[in-house]
């Protein structure tokens, strides 16, 4: 027997899963989540935490390629990040239905 929040997620799922799969929408959902990483990399330029590798890379940097740069690493976080989101949820729900039809084949 499934607990109440696995049919749950079940019903969700079957909904939702088309939806969660396009690329646009990947991308719009998992934005953030690429920004958030990319915050932290400028965060780790701007505090000075390693003063060698500033100097440097304020001698030798180009702004563009920098802006290029995380703009590429956002929208590369955000479609991976929930490409696997996706993935897992379509695991777990192959695997609530394979246990919901052993136990209702056990049951008849």
């Amino acid at each position: 027997m499934l607990s109440k929040r696995e049919e749950e997620f079940i019903v969700y799922w079957e909904k939702n899963r088309d939806r969660n799969k396009k690329l646009f929408y990947q991308l719009l959902v998992g934005l953030p989540a690429g920004l958030l990483i990319c915050s932290g990399i400028l965060l780790s330029l701007d505090i000075d935490w390693y003063q060698r590798a500033n100097m440097v890379a304020n001698s030798e940097m180009n702004p563009f390629i920098l802006l290029i740069a995380i703009v590429a690493i956002a929208v590369f976080m955000a479609i991976f990040y929930k490409k696997y989101q996706w993935d897992q949820n379509e695991q777990r729900y192959k695997e609530l239905l394979h246990k919901k039809n052993q136990r209702e084949g056990v049951a008849e």
